[in-house]
């Protein structure tokens, strides 16, 4: 009997080795969700998509990452989303919105059959379950907190702002000098606003200059501030003279990040920003918890982060991916 035992359990091993084990099932296998940019012309989108499909793949779920030529296209983004709330496997939404209230229709429906909205940077207002983009008041007290390392906490600032208006350029701007005047004696001369133009914004640099000549840095709030401001301090040879710090990235910031004419700037994580929408998305959808601010609309607020680039550590692994053109 013993020796019947044996045998049924030597036979069992070698049964048990030749079959593979089973693959563990993703959570949300076979789950579809479309992730509807702005656009998708820039670089910045295609750094979000990469987030996105590392999540997807993480869950289980299928993406389409599909959005407009251009972020002026509200009817062909419409056009996208209504296409992809047709796929009988939809089970949540992530959208950042051109225009809020020609998806408001849509995106109700989707929350009436129970499924969540996710908002990514822009995103699509008070009917977002979580809205997941970078804190531009953390952002802008990170710029404030270098140009103060810069500064050794002495001197003169002059600021370089896109818009009076937008949320986000406002939240830039107050960020930076919240933290300025709260941690410091470095006084903050003058604060104007170029649209994010690069003209605009060059001609404003060198005005500032003018009327205050022991300007030590200029914090530009975008991308085309901080060309502009860059270019400016190039047609009046300040370069060196004035230090500048952007936000957001270009080649031609990235140029002069790694030259040493700009000190350095901020990035959003896009890649972070992709992943978190998507992860959020199903996090949502499993009844799991999502870490984050709620709102006044009762959205679940989830930073993205941003980080501080310069010369020194533009390359690292962590940073490098975040830097478009």
């Amino acid at each position: 009997m013993k020796k019947v035992l044996v045998l049924a359990l030597a036979v069992m091993l070698l049964l048990s080795a030749a079959v593979p084990a089973m693959a563990t099932a993703k959570p949300l296998e076979g789950g579809f969700i479309p992730v509807i940019p702005l656009g998708v012309a820039h670089q910045f989108w295609q750094a979000v998509k990469m987030g996105a499909e590392q999540a997807a793949e993480e869950y289980g779920v299928t993406i389409v990452f599909d959005g407009p030529q251009e972020e002026t296209m509200v009817d062909k983004q419409v056009d996208i989303l209504r296409a992809n709330l047709t796929n009988e496997n939809l089970i949540a939404v992530c959208m950042a919105a051109i225009d809020e209230q020609s998806v408001l229709t849509d995106l109700t429906a989707v929350k009436e059959k129970g499924m969540p909205v996710v908002g990514f940077d822009a995103g699509c207002g008070a009917i977002a379950d979580a809205h997941c983009s970078t804190s531009n008041y953390a952002a802008g007290e990170l710029a404030a907190q270098n140009a103060i390392r810069l500064l050794n906490g002495e001197g003169k600032i002059a600021i370089v702002g896109h818009s009076q208006t937008v949320v986000d350029a406002v939240a830039r701007v107050k960020g930076f000098v919240d933290y300025i005047q709260a941690n410091s004696k470095i006084e903050i001369v003058d604060t104007q606003y170029g649209d994010g133009d690069h003209l605009k914004s060059a001609d404003i640099a060198k005005s500032m200059l003018i009327a205050n000549p022991d300007i030590d840095l200029i914090y530009a709030s975008n991308e085309g501030a901080c060309v502009g401001a860059y270019n400016g301090l190039k047609e009046i040879n300040m370069i060196g003279k004035v230090m500048l710090i952007g936000f957001d990235s270009s080649a031609a910031m990235k140029a002069g990040v790694r030259n040493g004419e700009i000190a350095g700037a901020i990035t959003q994580d896009p890649v972070g920003m992709g992943y978190k929408a998507v992860a959020t998305a199903c996090k949502l959808v499993l009844g799991e918890p999502v870490e984050g601010e709620v709102n006044e609309n009762g959205t679940i607020v989830v930073d993205t982060g941003c980080y501080w680039y310069d010369a020194t550590n533009m390359d690292e692994a962590h940073i490098a991916p975040l830097l478009y053109d």
